[in-house]
Formats: C-alpha cells, sequence, structure tokens
C-alpha cells in the first residue's frame, strides 16, 4: 500500500517525541512531515558552539533500564557514540568530612547486588545504612498501579519508614533530584517508587548508568535528520504551527494547520488534508493549539508546572578532576562532569559541566553571583582547582527543563488519544508513568505512534 493511501501525518515538534513518533508513522507507510519552531532538532538535548567549544546545554544521561531511549540511539546509528558503564559505580564525596565512597553493585540478583554498596557507603551510619535496606524493600512491594501514591510526597513516605535527615541527604535525594528534577519532599511518591523500583529494585543491571561520548547536537540533531531523511520524513525548521483547523475539507478526520517562519515560501504554509497531527511540544504549546473539546480539562495542562535545571560550565587551564564524573555531598555542587573529551577543547585544560536540578532558588540568579558561588565550592570539592586558573566561566538555564513531579501529577498527564479525532498528544509530560526524561519523551512518541496507526485502521 502506498504512502498515499496510508494517510498523511504532521509531527508538531522536533523534540526526541516527535522525532520518534514521525520516524514510527513513516516506517508504518504514511507520508510524514515533521515541523520544529528551532533551527535545530532534538528539544532540551541538544549542543551549541561557543567559540572552539562545543556545549550541551545541560548534562543529559540515561540508565540501562531506559530501553526505549536506547532503541532510538539504534534507530539513529549512534548506539556506539554512547557509554555504558559495565556495572553501576557512582563516586561521592563530602566536602565536610573529605570522604569519598560510592554508590555501586554487585553482579548479584536483586535485591543482593546492592548489599555490599549499600553497607560499604560511608556517608551514612551502620544504623542509616540498615534503616536504608528496610525502606528501599518497602519500596519494593509498593504496587506502582495504586492512584495513592500519586497523592503523597516521597519525603513524608521515607520519614514514615525512618529515614534520617542525612539519609534523604546522602542517597534518597542524591539519586532522586537528579532523575526527578525535585526533593524527596516535592516529588510524588508515584513517580519517585517508579524511579527507584525500576533503576535499583528490577534488574541488577537496571542503574548501570550512560551519558554521550559524542556532542548532543550530533545524535538529536545531525543523526536525527539523517534517519528522517532516510526514512522520507520532510522535515521544516524555523517553522512554528500557529493553528489546528480540524475537518477543513468536510472529511471527518482530515486536517489542516497553519504554520509560520522565516524559512517557509512567503513566511507562511497551510498543510492540507492531514489525517493525523501528533503535539509534540510542550504542555502549555499544546493548550493552546489543541482543537476546542480536545480534553475534558484543557486547563490541566497548564497546572501541570515546570521544574528548572542550572548549568554551570567551567573550563581550568589544567585538569583538576580524574574522573568521568562526581556527586557531592554537603556542596552547592550537585553532579560535576568531565566534558573535555566531547568538547573539541585542546590543549592542557580541563572542561567541567556541572548539572544543578531542582534549582529553582538559582535560576535567575547572575552569572557573577553563580561563578563567586560555584568556584570556590569546586575548590573545597576538588582541591586541584585551588591552583587551577579559570579561562572560561558561564552558565546555561532551561527553565522549562521538566514538568514539576509533585504530588497530584497524575491526574495532569492526559495520554496520546484526544476528543478531536486525529489529534494525538506527545511529550514526556504526558501519561507515560515516568518523569520528564528522555526516555519518557521516547516511549510517548511511541504511544503517539501507535494511537495514530490504531485510529487509522
Amino acid at each position: 500500500m502506498s504512502a498515499t493511501r496510508q494517510g498523511r501525518a504532521l509531527v508538531i515538534g522536533g523534540g526526541l517525541a516527535g522525532i520518534t513518533a514521525a520516524l514510527r508513522l513513516a516506517d508504518a507507510g504514511l507520508e510524514v512531515t515533521l515541523t520544529e519552531a528551532r533551527p535545530r532538532l532534538g528539544g532540551l538535548a541538544f549542543s551549541f558552539q561557543r567559540g572552539a567549544l562545543t556545549v550541551d546545554n545541560g548534562q543529559h544521561v540515561f540508565l540501562r533500564c531506559c530501553t526505549a531511549y536506547r532503541g532510538l540511539l539504534q534507530r539513529l546509528g549512534v548506539r556506539d557514540e554512547v557509554y555504558i558503564q559495565p556495572r553501576l559505580d557512582v563516586p561521592v564525596r563530602d566536602v565536610n568530612t573529605g570522604r569519598e565512597g560510592s554508590i555501586s553493585r554487585d553482579p548479584l540478583p536483586v535485591p543482593l547486588h546492592l548489599g555490599r554498596g549499600l553497607l560499604g557507603y560511608p556517608h551514612l551510619s551502620l544504623a542509616e545504612r540498615a534503616a536504608t535496606g528496610r525502606a528501599a524493600l518497602a519500596l519494593k512491594r509498593l504496587d506502582l498501579e495504586d492512584p495513592a501514591l500519586d497523592r503523597r510526597s516521597f519525603g513524608d513516605w521515607l520519614r514514615e519508614h525512618g529515614q534520617s535527615a542525612r539519609a534523604v541527604e546522602a542517597l534518597w535525594d542524591l539519586v532522586g533530584v537528579a532523575t526527578l528534577n525535585a526533593t524527596a519532599d516535592a516529588s510524588s511518591l508515584a513517580l519517585a517508587a517508579m524511579v527507584f523500583k525500576t533503576g535499583l529494585l528490577t534488574d541488577p543491571g537496571a542503574s548501570d548508568i550512560g551519558f554521550a561520548k559524542v556532542p548532543l547536537g550530533r545524535i538529536h540533531d545531525d543523526m536525527a535528520r539523517a534517519a528522517l531523511d532516510r526514512a522520507g520524513v520532510r522535515v521544516l525548521l524555523r517553522a512554528r504551527a500557529v493553528e489546528i483547523k480540524p475537518f477543513e475539507t468536510g472529511e471527518t478526520g482530515k486536517h489542516s494547520v497553519q504554520l509560520e517562519g522565516e524559512r517557509l515560501d512567503g513566511g507562511a504554509e497551510t498543510l492540507r488534508d492531514l489525517d493525523a497531527v501528533v503535539l509534540a511540544v510542550p504542555q502549555d504549546a499544546a493548550h493552546d493549539l489543541l482543537p476546542p473539546g480536545s480534553l475534558d480539562e484543557p486547563e490541566a495542562l497548564l497546572k501541570l508546572g515546570y521544574a528548572p535545571i542550572l548549568n554551570v560550565h567551567v573550563v581550568y587551564d589544567r585538569p583538576v578532576l580524574d574522573q568521568p564524573f562526581l556527586a557531592a555531598l554537603g556542596s552547592p555542587v550537585q553532579w560535576v562532569f568531565d566534558r573535555t573529551p566531547h568538547s573539541g577543547l585542546r590543549g592542557p585544560g580541563q572542561y567541567l559541566a556541572l548539572s544543578q536540578s531542582a534549582a529553582e532558588a538559582e535560576i535567575d540568579l547572575p552569572v557573577a553571583t553563580l561563578r563567586q558561588r560555584y568556584l570556590p565550592a569546586l575548590e573545597r570539592l576538588l582541591p586541584r582547582a585551588r591552583e587551577a586558573g579559570v579561562t572560561e566561566f558561564f552558565v546555561t538555564r532551561e527553565r522549562t527543563a521538566t514538568f514539576a513531579p509533585a504530588p497530584g501529577t497524575a491526574p495532569l498527564r492526559p495520554g496520546p488519544a484526544t476528543r478531536t479525532p486525529g489529534v494525538h498528544l506527545a511529550g514526556a509530560w504526558t501519561a507515560t508513568g515516568w518523569p520528564a526524561t528522555m526516555e519518557s519523551a521516547v516511549r510517548s512518541g511511541t504511544a503517539a505512534a501507535r494511537n495514530v496507526l490504531r485510529e487509522l485502521r
């Protein structure tokens, strides 16, 4: 059956959700157009040039259990351009005590795989380690399908299960803030339980950490565009959707979408006779574009708040960190990554990126203030930084990096289907069961494409 006979689809949004949906639909035989308002693909996981430096807007990692994202990497032909730890090992340094330990696992069945690492974790007392083990077993018994979990905060649950403030800081929030973009007190128990159960308490290797060995732009823009081109997807960059008009032709399920952008002929274009439209855009943009009546409670999308991430970038004139990454305790620094090999930096220097999640208190601070805060903090965390010179210091800010995973979030996250035939939703903020991660975005794109194909059949 030809592409035309299969149907015509438009995917609005060129992030990971949109890329995934477009590829899935093209593979199924549809004629697909993908539009993106920015001059590049990749959404909030992108790169840019700063002089000779190639900079990722933020450090993005994934876990071995992120099977959908890893599948997309394979589809794009870049599986060899990412690294996954052979075995979980997160070095954690406490600047107050000078101790360094690690969150690690052994090649043993769950939950024994974490036993030795937890027993040897130096940042908790023996009693705290025992209490943490009991809480982990209680977490494993939670039913993720229970809607009551979403109405509770993870912090309340941890305190009920004997977790001290130190245990929350040195273990639960160390992992949770990085994955949920919120502290335990600001996180839905349902989402936190999903993260810890899936990542730590299902398969021994589920939590092994992966990250790109090349700039994100090569994977999510260059290679994604090449894959879309091979699949026959028409990609329109700098093209913004401004209105979806259902049923313009009078034939049920057919839509037209008006686009605006400097790259379009005459600055505007209308795509007509569309059998399916996938909105793979942020929740507030989806609210504005959805035809009236598409959702029972469209205002719920605006109640789904945002959480920011701040990234601090520092280039030293010599190496100061001898590990790929390091997590910090007792410091403003959360996680620091060595980005030197990926950035194109030449010479003896080292480029570090600090990923600061749940950064509501800092996201709007001036660069000078952040410099005064983070350079001394790095000197405490990394003693060799005290003798090193700083050649560059800059920040990148993502004020709407993720949705806020607060208690009560689940009812605000719609699935891929809407009440308007032919209009579908995708995005990490939709009801994937995951927090706002690259994995959630890819899963949402797959779900939206399946919904399109199911409806067309």
